[in-house]
């Protein structure tokens, strides 16, 4: 259910988003209700008919008859591969924007996508936005994700404010790209969090710790974080059947080191953490929540 939330007054426009996973449906949810016609594709038909039915607005078969008309597509999917597939070709999205119109993309995507994806935009006198997000399905629900936005500043004005129906932050890091390697930066440092937290809490579990008086002490201190806050409870209890997946936290990584290999930055722990999760995968947890790190210390 998405959380009731107030909404700056911006006039309806039409809309489109596609891919409503658990991320894309609630964001999708928060533009039509702030009043905008909403258009939405997602890859299951049925998901898409369920989302009409709670919120309004209409369902296409296609990525492109969704986007007909509509002034600003949005889109959150899994990965380079998908996002190509609503985009590109006869069926995808960017056939059937008129000139001007933008194409806002949430998914964790390369950096080197991003850039294609902009420089394919701007041919066919379109924009393009790199926009992944920070925060999570609790994020999305609550309309209080990070937004981190590669674009040209005058397209960003123009979609900041609808964007902002389902953020608490949405901020232009630069050109093209630029939200994407924004994303890397936040995917990097969250891994070596986790990591931490998981070697001190299965420490503090050895030394015979009450865990739970532990994280209330060192969570007002130095060490405290919205990983600790959120994630350092359900750990102690072993819980990791929510939130975000190992497998797409992998998916993550590789983007971010294979970017670091083409910079030339050094990446040693995210390395490291990265196979600590396939560790985890071998375990079987490739949805579990990417806290689940603890379970290789236990």
């Amino acid at each position: 259910m998405v959380a009731a939330r107030s909404y700056a007054p911006i006039a309806p426009l039409p809309l489109a988003f596609l891919g409503l996973g658990t991320m894309g449906a609630p964001m999708a949810a928060h533009l039509a209700r702030a009043g905008h016609r909403v258009a939405v594709y997602n890859r299951s038909a049925v998901k898409a008919k369920a989302w009409v039915a709670e919120h309004g607005g209409q369902a296409f078969d296609t990525p492109a008859a969704a986007a007909t008309g509509a002034h600003m597509v949005f889109a959150c999917v899994g990965n380079d591969d998908d996002l190509r597939s609503i985009a590109q070709g006869p069926d995808g999205a960017l056939a059937q924007l008129a000139p001007g119109s933008v194409f806002v993309d949430h998914t964790t995507t390369s950096a080197e996508l991003a850039r294609e994806m902009a420089a394919q935009a701007q041919a066919l006198g379109l924009h393009f936005i790199d926009a992944p997000v920070s925060g999570g399905n609790v994020g999305a629900i609550n309309g209080a994700l990070s937004v981190m936005c590669g674009a040209e500043a005058e397209v960003f004005e123009r979609v900041r404010p609808v964007m902002e129906a389902y953020a608490r932050t949405v901020t232009r890091l630069g050109g093209a790209g630029a939200g994407q390697l924004a994303k890397m930066v936040n995917q990097i440092a969250v891994a070596g969090l986790l990591q931490g937290l998981a070697e001190a809490l299965a420490f503090g579990h050895k030394a015979g710790l009450d865990l739970r008086t532990v994280l209330e002490v060192i969570s007002q201190g130095a060490a405290g974080s919205w990983q600790m806050q959120h994630r350092g409870p359900t750990m102690v209890d072993d819980q990791f059947d929510f939130g975000f997946a190992v497998d797409w936290m992998r998916k993550d990584l590789g983007l971010c080191l294979d970017e670091a290999r083409r910079v030339g930055a050094s990446l040693p722990a995210t390395a490291l953490v990265d196979q600590f999760y396939a560790d985890v995968q071998q375990q079987g947890g490739g949805r579990w929540d990417t806290s689940s790190l603890i379970r290789r210390l236990r």
